[in-house]
């Protein structure tokens, strides 16, 4: 009887940690995207291409090229326009959360071809903001079906790193109420009314990413690369958890030891962990590389 009681109970532990696994992305986007053996790993897409910084600025045309061939790769479709038809719909009411904080901005070129793309499905230009700190008062963020998240990756003096979760941040009265424990609970920003259930696609912009900073808001050149890429999947947490692990490769390439980030970024593992937001586990997530491959790090 003892063997049949442990066996029992080990059954009903293993369908129980199923279940909620299976639980994780019922409200994704993912859902919708992933299909045959690949729907049990989550799709995160890193594209670079050597030449998409020119003068300090991004290219445009190639940065298009880019972003049409990630959201291919991601919905599983033969053309950029049945990709964003995937995505987006003409009757939505889309806001792209972008980030506007001066030392390392999201592109203008990119805003710009996001804007197009909603364009392009049919959304109207009176649904349709491009917005960060005035999100609260934005009649189209206030009343979204949809949203894209889109934003530069860098190291934080409070989370660690900011990145797609941190991005929600203005959507709260307070931002800094997210600030305490290393504001391990970012994920909760994906579940407040504004956002639950409305991100289409997430976008971590890796073209130069800050890799080491010293304190709030601080910003040096120095400590920024030109790695030429864009993160994208359906997945936040799986993504903030490649562009992660890219920039704890870069600092130890460029210290030279194993330089932990302080804080630590746990609020990606906690994302999976503690909320059920995404994956963040490296081993469930399905990394396609396109483009140049010259010094991944990854």
């Amino acid at each position: 009887m003892k063997n049949k009681t442990i066996t029992r109970r080990t059954l009903l532990k293993k369908s129980a940690l199923a279940a909620i696994g299976s639980s994780l992305f019922l409200n994704s986007p993912l859902r919708v995207f992933a299909s045959g053996k690949q729907a049990a790993l989550t799709k995160v897409v890193l594209i670079r291409d050597k030449d998409v910084i020119k003068e300090g600025a991004a290219d445009k045309e190639i940065l298009n090229r880019m972003i049409d061939e990630a959201v291919i790769e991601l919905t599983g479709v033969g053309s950029a326009s049945e990709a964003w038809k995937k995505i987006l719909k003409p009757d939505d009411i889309l806001g792209i959360k972008t980030n506007e904080w001066s030392n390392l901005r999201t592109p203008p070129e990119l805003e710009e071809i996001l804007r197009s793309k909603a364009l392009e499905v049919g959304i109207k230009p009176e649904n349709l903001s491009v917005d960060d700190r005035g999100i609260r008062t934005d009649s189209v963020f206030q009343n979204s079906t949809a949203l894209i998240n889109v934003r530069p990756m860098r190291t934080h003096a409070w989370s660690g790193v900011g990145s797609l979760m941190k991005n929600y941040i203005m959507f709260l009265d307070q931002p800094s109420s997210i600030h305490p424990d290393s504001c391990a609970d970012l994920a909760t920003l994906y579940m407040l009314p504004e956002t639950k259930g409305k991100t289409r696609l997430n976008i971590l912009v890796m073209l130069t990413p800050l890799f080491h900073g010293i304190g709030p808001h601080h910003f040096n050149k120095q400590y920024t690369w030109e790695y030429n890429g864009l993160l994208a999947g359906f997945d936040p947490v799986a993504v903030d958890s490649v562009g992660l692990r890219i920039i704890q490769a870069k600092r130890l390439a460029y210290f030279g030891e194993d330089m932990p980030l302080n804080p630590p970024a746990k609020h990606i593992m906690l994302a999976d962990t503690r909320h059920h937001l995404g994956t963040a586990d490296p081993e469930k997530i399905n990394l396609v590389k396109l483009g140049w491959n010259e010094d991944l790090l990854i």
